[in-house]
């Protein structure tokens, strides 16, 4: 099958070739979804790992995805292979930074951009990165260099091992729902997270 033919199919279509023998189903699905794979990487890069380590643990998940799509599912593929993939991400940060030992501040981002701004500018946001789908409004939250070792110690101290997990999907941009899926919560004990987490932290950030 030529390549323009291929891009014509859904996902599922791919797929369900592949899995009767058409190998090259697997890597056009995993062409199409390469781009993805980089998004996620630079966005999981702000919590930690090594953008190249990121994408290569993205791909794994990626092909566990293409591996485990069940198509009695409710969902598309391409929502469950974004799950796979931040998942595996996600789980590959987690781990080298057991290994490492990092501190808080190491790993942790306040940007609210992806890439980091020039040092002569402040902090962004962190409080609106905390908003969820039903209190979009913008706010004005600027934190001063100054503050951001005193945010750093809140959020060692304060914070369960929960709610640090929840803040750093969050600070990567992902919604309520798709945090509760990447930890395997359901989305009422992660709004109740991101609840508790904007308690805490906002006396810091006002």
């Amino acid at each position: 099958m030529k390549s323009e033919e291929m891009g014509e199919l859904t996902d599922e279509q791919l797929l369900a070739l592949y899995r009767e023998g058409d190998e090259n189903m697997q890597e056009a699905l995993l062409v199409r979804y390469k781009d993805m794979v980089r998004i996620k990487a630079h966005s999981m890069y702000i919590i930690g790992g090594e953008s190249d380590d990121l994408i290569q643990e993205g791909m794994i998940g990626l092909l566990k995805a293409v591996r485990d799509y069940d198509f009695g599912r409710d969902v598309s593929f391409h929502t469950f292979a974004e799950l796979c993939v931040s998942r595996q991400m996600y789980t590959a940060v987690q781990a080298a930074r057991r290994k490492k030992h990092l501190p808080l501040s190491n790993y942790i981002s306040l940007y609210r951009q992806n890439e980091k701004p020039a040092e002569t500018e402040t902090e962004s946001n962190l409080l609106s990165m905390l908003k969820g789908p039903e209190d979009l409004e913008p706010e004005s939250v600027l934190i001063e260099r100054e503050n951001i070792s005193r945010i750093f110690d809140v959020i060692e101290k304060e914070l369960s091992p929960l709610e640090k997990q929840v803040l750093d999907l969050r600070l990567t941009g992902m919604k309520s729902t798709d945090i509760a899926a990447v930890l395997g919560r359901d989305s009422k004990s992660t709004d109740n997270a991101l609840t508790r987490i904007k308690n805490k932290l906002k006396g810091e950030l006002l």
